[in-house]
Parts: C-alpha cells; structure tokens; sequence
C-alpha cells in the first residue's frame, strides 16, 4: 500500500528560526517558505533522495508526521478500514489530499495521493518570509 515517504511534516513554533538552522546549520536547500490564512510553513530538501521536511506552525503537537504516498487514497483508506486502522484527521496539502493514520504509540503517520504535484511544484522558490 505504501509507495514512498514523501514528507516529514514538522510543527515548528518559528518557522523563520527554523529555516535558519536547517538551511545555514544543516546545509539544506530551502524549497519554498510561505505565509498564509495565518501561518507559515516552510519546505526544506536536505537530500536527493528526500523526504522533504516540513517546517510548519499550525501543525499541532510536537511529534512529526510522516506522510507516505499511496496510489489511490480511497483504496488505501477500504484497506486499512478493513484491517482495522482507525484514522485520523483529512487533511489537504498543495500536493494533494490524505489521512492521518491512528497508531497506539506517540508516533504520527498519514498517507496521501499525489493528486496535483504541479501545484506543489509551483511554490518552488517562493519566499513569503
């Protein structure tokens, strides 16, 4: 079911002093930074191969969330429905749409379609902040 791990979305209380340390500190390429409907989020590449980090404010918690890539969401939601999986919060990304994914530990996972990869591409190197 699980194709890749596209991301690691992280919440982050400031984003700006973040993007500082993993782009100047790590060496990692910021992709885009934006500021909107109240709150920054940020895309950090620090490999080819990735994930992406995620640097994000109104993403609750401290864990982060690794979000997986599926083929078709709505298959991958029957599947784990039927195993049974709870899940967890909807959620849309520039990239596309997913689900967040119950576990009985503090870890976070979610698993999304990449239904429109051309709008996640357009953020590229856009810099709000």
């Amino acid at each position: 079911m699980f194709d890749r791990l596209d991301f690691i979305y992280l919440p982050s209380r400031d984003v700006a002093g973040d993007v500082a340390h993993f782009t100047t500190g790590l060496r990692g390429e910021l992709v885009f930074a934006v500021e909107r409907f109240g709150t920054r989020v940020a895309m950090v590449r620090l490999s080819a191969g990735g994930p992406e980090l995620l640097l994000a404010e109104h993403l609750e918690g401290d864990q982060p969330i690794l979000v997986f890539r599926v083929d078709d969401l709505d298959a991958a939601i029957a599947e784990l429905q039927a195993r049974p999986v709870a899940l967890g919060t909807h959620f849309e990304m520039p990239y596309g749409v997913g689900v967040e994914v119950s576990v009985p530990g503090p870890q976070r996972i979610a698993v999304y379609q990449r239904t429109r990869p051309e709008r996640g591409d357009s953020l590229a190197g856009r810099r709000d902040f």
